[in-house]
């Protein structure tokens, strides 16, 4: 586990997936999810190299079929760590034999975590090693952010405000694929208060199309909470478990999204795919400050 601290949060990681497992601040609040089994067992995983589900769980490319779970592998395999400072880490993972069974191309994933005063920076870099072939992929990070913050609430008494406060293009879900023909919109010209129901049809999924976009995700009986602003992601995710009442909520940054339910399989073509070309690298990122 690496650890990360100054005068006003300690932040953990676990090498295996490079995942961000605690984030405490000097009072000792918990902000991360701390990954009950019962209800989800996972922190903030990141999604590597597909973003949700594929259909039947596989993908054709140049005339193989690959088997491949949700939200891909990365967040099952051990990083190695390559930097570190008492507030600054960067992990590292590299394609492998074992990655190639599933995924045929050739990587470098690193994650960095830059911790500035209130500020969590996770940075995602993805490079293209080989001399010949093309890197195609989907990303994203998963963080669950505890409700309870140094009070117990239902998720009745949390809201979400997203900034710009404006219409949303919502994908919906085909569960659990995408279904982007039958695209409808939500109004968040306002914080909203959320519920349980909300989240009955799994994953909210709002377009953002590159837009800079801020959700603070705020608890009404103490004001503690947590903002997440991301720069240049065609996508957001918003889910909590339904019908289980966990306390938490992801808030997801996604440069990818699940098949969508009329895919022809072809990883080549799969919608909001990311392609670098020989030695091209990939890098953005997501911002959290907790409060």
């Amino acid at each position: 586990m690496v650890t990360l601290k100054n005068n006003f949060l300690t932040v953990q990681i676990n090498e295996q997936g490079a995942e961000l497992s605690s984030v405490k601040n000097d009072e000792g609040i918990e902000y991360i999810w701390q990954a009950d089994p019962e209800i989800w067992g996972r922190h903030a995983p990141v999604l590597f190299p597909n973003v949700g589900r594929l259909k039947d769980d596989q993908y054709h490319f140049q005339g193989q079929t690959f088997k491949m779970g949700q939200h891909g592998f990365a967040r099952d395999m051990k990083f190695q760590v390559t930097e570190q400072t008492d507030t600054r880490v960067v992990l590292q993972l590299k394609s492998s034999k074992q990655s190639k069974t599933k995924y045929p191309f050739e990587f470098v994933l690193e994650l960095i975590f830059t911790l500035d005063e209130h500020r969590l920076n996770e940075e995602y870099h993805v490079f293209n090693p080989s001399d010949q072939s093309d890197l195609l992929f989907s990303i994203g990070g998963h963080p669950g952010f505890n409700i309870n913050l140094g009070t117990n609430i239902s998720l009745d008494q949390e809201t979400l405000e997203i900034v710009p406060s404006k219409k949303y293009s919502h994908i919906p879900l085909a569960i659990p694929l995408s279904d982007p023909e039958h695209k409808d919109q939500i109004d968040w010209s306002q914080k909203k208060t959320l519920s349980r129901e909300f989240f009955k049809d799994d994953a909210v999924i709002l377009e953002l199309n590159r837009e800079q976009t801020t959700l603070m995700l705020n608890n009404t009986d103490n004001d503690h909470g947590v903002a997440l602003t991301v720069d240049n992601a065609p996508y957001i995710g918003i889910w909590s478990p339904y019908p289980a009442e966990g306390p938490f909520v992801c808030l997801e940054p996604w440069w990818g999204i699940a098949d969508p339910v009329n895919t022809d399989g072809e990883w080549s073509t799969k919608l909001a795919m990311n392609t670098l070309k020989p030695s091209e690298n990939f890098n953005e990122h997501f911002e959290m400050t907790f409060f």
